[in-house]
């Protein structure tokens, strides 16, 4: 009795399917080879592969003709990824699979691996056995298509939640000051191109979001700009450093509305991710001092954050505003010390100022902005005041410019 005969009977017959599939398993090696070739010819991206890839691609394809076989042969009428059958079609290596060649491509690949089983599948067959194993021929493609979708997406996820964890990695070692080779690696297998100066923006985690959508957000905006980034959060705190930056409060601004409520605080620019820990521990020490400013612009650099982080006893704050901004005042020419000094005794008024110095008001003015020019702060605007005289008090303090007394 014929296949077809078989097929057509009552409901509890099935088809005897040895006969014809005893007849796939001596025509693997030709249909493998009938679809390597289709390959050579119709794939492009085939022919750019590497003969280690064509040779472990063709094994794919091996694998997958056989996987039909022993499919036919036990009457399934599904395929899923996690089947016995899926495994033996892709191997225990679905990562290496996704990182030759794409989702679509390897569609495309078994898409015309079952087109080549179909086509000449009237050479190894009786025509009785024919219409039962064109019609397993469609359902299977169909079937491992999907079981590939299924593999692909979860070599995604594993993928990603690696990347996630290699990121946590390299963004605290970042944060705990251990720059390194094995950081800068790490760094490139996450994309990061390495190139431009670097800079580190920290604020709260948004409540009711997923880190993946934080984070997903941040490079979007990020990447919009022209920058890379990456992300990690540390308990209710969002750290970005984002690379490629030219003006690091602008850089800020492009993703501070990924940041929960509170302040978004961003360090100094560094040249690269080697040195971004400096940029890190002034982040830091500015955020934690932030409260002390509650009326500070969203977001804020850690400079301007100064004297809350002296009160807090950042030693790094301290010396900064002595050594960049005293003691370049204490070694300038002119009497730039004496006359910020005495604009500040007389109220910051500029007449006042000029006559406890027994000079012009524009004198006065040339030399305050001489000031602003040498450290970045105007004498006139009142955080800028507050900063400067904090450097004064504590340049004082130091001894620094003092003259050293007779022994």
């Amino acid at each position: 009795m014929s296949t077809a005969a078989l097929s057509s009977g009552g409901p509890g017959d099935a088809p005897d399917r040895g006969r014809p599939a005893d007849a796939l398993q001596r025509a693997t090696g030709a249909l493998s080879t009938a679809a390597m070739a289709r390959m050579e010819q119709e794939m492009p991206w085939f022919r750019e592969l590497s003969a280690e890839e064509r040779s472990w691609v063709g094994q794919i394809v091996q694998a997958g003709i056989r996987g039909f076989v022993d499919w036919f042969r036990t009457g399934e009428t599904s395929v899923s990824a996690g089947s016995p059958l899926a495994s033996a079609v892709f191997g225990a290596a679905p990562r290496a699979l996704t990182g030759v060649i794409s989702l679509q491509q390897t569609v495309a690949l078994i898409r015309l691996s079952i087109g080549v089983v179909e086509l000449h599948v009237d050479e190894y067959l009786s025509p009785d056995d024919l219409p039962d194993v064109h019609g397993a021929v469609l359902l299977y493609g169909r079937e491992v298509a999907f079981a590939t979708a299924e593999v692909y997406a979860r070599a995604a996820e594993v993928r990603g939640a690696w990347d996630a964890r290699l990121e946590a990695l390299v963004v605290d070692s970042v944060l705990r000051s251990e720059p390194d080779e094995a950081v800068l690696s790490r760094a490139s297998a996450l994309g990061w191109a390495g190139q431009g100066r670097v800079t580190v923006v920290l604020g709260a985690v948004p409540a009711r979001r997923t880190e993946t959508d934080i984070f997903d957000g941040v490079r979007r905006d990020a990447r919009a700009a022209g920058m890379d980034a990456l992300c990690a959060t540390q308990g209710d705190r969002l750290v970005v450093v984002l690379g490629g930056v030219d003006d690091p409060h602008k850089a800020a601004e492009k993703v501070a509305d990924r940041f929960g409520p509170g302040p978004v605080v961003v360090g100094p620019v560094t040249d690269d991710l080697s040195t971004a820990h400096l940029s890190a521990r002034a982040a830091l020490s500015a955020h934690r001092a932030a409260t002390g400013w509650p009326e500070a612009p969203r977001p804020v650099h850690s400079d301007d954050l100064l004297p809350e982080r002296v009160l807090a006893g950042d030693g790094h704050a301290r010396r900064h505003l002595v050594d960049e901004v005293y003691v370049p005042l204490i070694e300038a020419k002119g009497a730039l010390i004496d006359t910020l000094s005495t604009y500040f005794e007389c109220g910051s008024a500029l007449e006042a100022t000029a006559r406890a110095l027994f000079v012009h008001t524009n004198t006065v003015r040339y030399r305050l902005r001489q000031i602003a020019d040498l450290t970045g702060f105007t004498a006139s605007d009142p955080r800028h005041a507050l900063t400067l005289r904090m450097a004064l008090a504590l340049g004082r303090q130091s001894g620094r410019g003092l003259p050293r007394e007779s022994p």
